[in-house]
């Protein structure tokens, strides 16, 4: 389940992936697989040969690559979401969903 975010903030990242633009959206998530993990960042793209290298460049596997159309996203969670957002510079994004 997915909270926390603007129909505009959605409505945004949408767009940025079918653009083929390396997009990021950082939501409250519940699941009870990933207890203690209360976000996740969905990294899309819909030029997949662009998200396949964009996880390759960050050492995560594209094997993980969510291929839902129209929308593909790898998720990232945990240490590594805190990792890429730092390195992306996603200030914001740490700060509102309480990474730090």
């Amino acid at each position: 389940m997915a909270f926390g975010i603007t129909r505009e903030e959605l409505t945004q990242w949408k767009r940025a992936v079918s653009c083929g633009e390396i997009a990021f959206l950082t939501h409250f998530w519940l699941e009870p697989r990933f207890p203690g993990i209360h976000a996740v960042t969905k990294v899309g793209c819909a030029d997949m040969a662009r998200l396949t290298d964009w996880c390759v460049a960050n050492g995560l596997n594209p094997r993980y690559i969510h291929r839902r159309l129209p929308y593909p996203h790898y998720d990232l969670i945990g240490e590594k979401q805190k990792e890429i957002l730092q390195k992306e510079q996603l200030w914001d994004h740490l700060k509102r969903f309480k990474l730090l």
